[in-house]
Order: C-alpha cells, then structure tokens, then sequence
C-alpha cells in the first residue's frame, strides 16, 4: 500500500462504509458498514472496525485493534482554547475500544499528542480527552472520564463512573474503585475509592496477579505505612525512604512522588 493513501487489497470494506481519499487501509482490515474513515486516518494490519463509527483526523490505529459501534475516534478537542491546529492520536496495538467510547486529538498546550499504549481495554462510554497519554494494559470500564492531560501508567484498572481531573498522573499498577472522582495524583499500586477518592491503600489483588514476590509486596507496605504515619510532608516522607530502599516496586514509588506533580497528591488516609 502506497505511502500516500490507499486500501490494501487483502481488506474487506463494506459497500457502505466512506473512506476519503488519503487514508491508508492496512493488510487484513475489515471495515463494516456505515463507518467514515477520514483522510489522514492510518489504520494497521488487521484493524476491525465493526459498524457506525467514526474514525477521523490525523489518527493513527495499531494494529489488531478493534473498535465498536458508535465510537468516534480523532474528532477535535474539547477545549475552547483549540484553535484548528494540526493535532494527533495515536492508538497502539491490540486495543478493544468499545461501543460509545470517544478519544480526542491533542492540543498546542499538551504537546500535540494524545498517545494510548497497547493492550488497552476501553468499555462502552469511555471518554479520552485531548493530549492524555495511556500507557499498556490498561482497562477503563464503562463511562469512564478522563479529562485533558492525564497521565495513566500501564497497568492501571479506572472503576466505572469513575472521573479524572485533568492534568493528574495515575501510577503504574494502581486501581480506582468505580464512581471514584480522582483529583490528585495516585502513587503506582495505589487502591483509591470514595466518591471523593482518598488513597487507601495498596492495589494487592494487581500485585499479587501479576505475580510480584512477596518481598516486594511487604517492602512496598511497609513503605506505604511509612507514606501514612512518618514525620514531614507526604514528599518528604517519599524521599526520606530513599536510603533504605531495596525493592525496585518501592523505588519506583519513592521517583513517582518526589518527581513533577501538577495537582499534588492524593495521601493516605
């Protein structure tokens, strides 16, 4: 397939379906009826796209990814700053993006990009907002929010009816429970819950499933009891466990709350 737009001959579209001229159909994708891929879309080997949906501007679709009736995937910010200038999403491989889901391109403010990673789970409503950046593995479920500029690691589980402020970081391994209203950064492996999420405590089905060894779990408890009870400010407590850090999974929480914070924190209860 031509650089310059095209359908591989190996994809099977639906008489029905609009793809404007420029867009690149990769090997093995199946487009089903009345879907619209617009001009600059590019979509991998082995895209599905089911039926009625939406793919459009300057979007790029990994590949195997699957996306479900109804969604509307690349359409312009909803930020009264955007302007019309030239923005991106970039999806990545192996995605289940489900009925009603929306993800939206980037913004100047946000570095251009909204980047999802692979693997993604993404259940019927979701919403994606400009210049969001998801790592791998991750699952929202249904009616999930996730506003401007939020950054979610991998493997990271968003309950239903659940919202995240914009600008706020979600770190690695960590799940909120379901209609959680998120507006302070989560430390990696963190267990938030409450209709105004409080942290309260640590993700330890995640761990244990992705069978991290005892010794780091008990090393990451102990740093957490620390993180709720120590002497100082929440930060101050993070960077005074540096010197006795042995666990990789406690170091790593240690880099993400000394590091760069736009909303602060959210701390244990």
């Amino acid at each position: 397939m031509a650089d310059n737009g095209g359908v591989d001959p190996t994809a099977l579209v639906h008489a029905s379906a609009i793809i404007e001229d420029g867009a690149r159909i990769g090997p093995d994708c199946r487009i089903g009826p009345f879907c619209v891929i617009g001009a600059q879309v590019r979509l991998g080997a082995g895209v599905e796209v089911k039926s009625h949906v939406v793919i459009t501007g300057d979007t790029e679709v990994g590949d195997d990814t699957v996306i479900f009736p109804f969604s509307v995937i690349g359409e312009i910010p909803q930020d009264l700053k955007f302007s019309g200038e030239d923005t991106r999403l970039i999806i990545g491989k192996r995605n289940r993006i489900r009925e009603h889901v929306t993800m939206n391109t980037g913004t100047a403010g946000g570095g251009y990009v909204t980047r999802i990673g692979d693997d993604g789970l993404f259940m019927a409503g979701c919403h994606v907002a400009h210049d969001a950046q998801i790592g791998n593995n991750v699952i929202l479920v249904n009616n999930v929010a996730v506003a401007g500029h939020v950054v979610i690691e991998d493997d990271v589980i968003v309950g239903g009816l659940s919202g995240l402020h914009q600008w706020i970081r979600i770190g690695r391994g960590a799940i909120i429970g379901a209609l959680s209203m998120v507006t302070a950064d989560v430390v990696p492996h963190g267990l938030v819950q409450g209709p105004r999420g409080e942290l309260d405590g640590l993700n330890l089905v995640g761990l244990k499933r992705r069978g991290v060894a005892r010794a780091d779990i008990a090393a990451l408890r102990a740093a957490f009891q620390t993180l709720r009870t120590g002497e100082g400010s929440f930060r101050d407590r993070a960077a005074g466990l540096a010197d006795g850090a042995d666990s990789d999974y406690v170091r790593e929480l240690i880099a993400f709350v000394t590091g760069d914070s736009d909303r602060g924190f959210l701390t244990p209860k």
